[in-house]
């Protein structure tokens, strides 16, 4: 009898055990572990500045909301591009000046765009965001978790109906690849691979060699695949400078 008890418990047990296995990690509990890795609060505390291209980059919360700045120059003006919750603003050698309704879209989406990447994995836990847990797959014989990312329309902003995937290490929950499928301008898809990892002041951040796929029929989700095949185009590579973290005050 307590032989048989035994053998009913240990079977419990392990069916217990497999169930719990089988649940794993949520694509939120992923997402969590990720920023914690990344910064953490350390996004909300601090002022981050760094150079892309022509550019000097600027980010910070101010009571709960996020600036973002683009700072351009030459040996006589200065161009400050603000975009805010309140809209965009520019202003030349400090005097806020007219843009028009087209042009400050067009400025707001790329100056939202260089620090959206910038920032990851933080923006992953704005309200517009939607999480899905894909699965687990392996991308350069490492362990990744798949989650694809999407974005309801309320504030969501004007590229919501873009598809973004991203491939979270396991070990690390860091995400070392991400791909996403676009609309504007015709549309297109792009696979990024991270490289040059560094931390500045508790704050990863990365470069990019940004693929581009040799046309738009392949389905966003299995676009890894690609990579793996060698069939993605390298198209360009994003890589930032004079990164600084500061204390805000």
């Amino acid at each position: 009898m307590l032989k048989k008890t035994l053998i009913i418990f240990l079977t419990l047990g392990c069916f217990a055990c497999n169930t719990a296995a089988k649940k794993g990690l949520t694509a939120q509990q992923i997402v969590d572990m990720a920023i914690s890795a990344s910064g953490g609060e350390r996004y909300q505390n601090t002022i981050v500045r760094f150079r892309f291209r022509d550019f000097i980059y600027e980010s910070e919360v101010i009571d709960g909301k996020k600036i973002l700045r683009r700072i351009g120059a030459t040996d006589f003006t200065e161009v400050i591009d603000v975009k805010s919750p309140d809209g965009f603003k520019r202003y030349v050698n400090d005097s806020l000046v007219v843009v028009a309704d087209s042009m400050a879209i067009k400025y707001a989406n790329s100056i939202n765009s260089v620090h959206y990447f910038t920032r990851l994995p933080y923006g992953l836990n704005d309200a517009a965001v939607m999480k899905e847990l894909l699965g687990e797959v392996q991308l350069k014989n490492q362990d990744y978790y798949k989650v694809k990312i999407t974005f309801k329309e309320d504030n969501g902003g004007d590229d919501f109906e873009d598809i973004y995937i991203y491939w979270f290490d396991k070990q690390t929950y860091k995400p070392d690849y991400l791909a996403y499928q676009f609309y504007t301008e015709g549309g297109g898809q792009r696979f990024r691979e991270a490289y040059n990892e560094r931390h500045v002041n508790g704050i990863r951040f990365v470069d990019y060699k940004n693929y581009k796929t040799k046309d738009n029929t392949t389905k966003i989700v299995l676009i890894d695949s690609l990579f793996e095949n060698g069939a993605l185009e390298l198209l360009s590579k994003i890589e930032l400078t004079e990164i600084e973290v500061l204390p805000k005050g």
